[in-house]
C-alpha cells in the first residue's frame, strides 16, 4: 500500500526553531541592537525617555510574534496592505444558468 502521511506543519521544518524566518531574526536583532546602543548613549531623565529607548526592541518583538493562521504580525500587516492597495475584482460564479455570459446557438 502506498499510503503517505504528510503532517500539517511541514512548513515549520523550514523555519529557524520552527517559528522564525531569517528576515524575522534580522529584524528583531536590529531592533535589539538599536535599543542597546540607545541604552548606552541616552541619559535616563524621565520615564518617557526610557519608553522611547525601549521602543525599537518592543516594536520589532511585536512584529515577529507568531499569530494563528498567519506567520506573524508582520505578515498580517503585509497582507492587509496588499489587500487594501490592490484593485479587487470578483468574478460572479453563482447559481445563474448562464453565469452572465451569452449562450451560443
Amino acid at each position: 500500500m502506498n499510503n503517505y502521511l504528510i503532517p500539517a506543519n511541514t512548513k515549520k521544518g523550514q523555519l529557524i526553531l520552527g517559528l522564525f524566518r531569517k528576515f524575522d531574526l534580522i529584524l528583531f536583532g536590529t531592533g535589539v541592537f538599536i535599543t542597546i546602543v540607545l541604552l548606552a548613549a541616552m541619559p535616563f531623565t524621565s520615564t518617557w525617555t526610557t519608553v522611547l529607548v525601549m521602543l525599537p526592541a518592543g516594536i520589532c518583538g511585536f512584529l515577529v510574534v507568531p499569530v494563528p493562521y498567519y506567520h506573524n504580525i508582520l505578515v498580517v500587516l503585509m497582507e492587509l496592505y496588499d489587500f487594501l492597495t490592490t484593485n479587487q475584482k470578483y468574478e460572479w460564479k453563482g447559481w445563474c444558468y448562464k453565469d452572465g455570459k451569452k449562450r451560443r446557438k
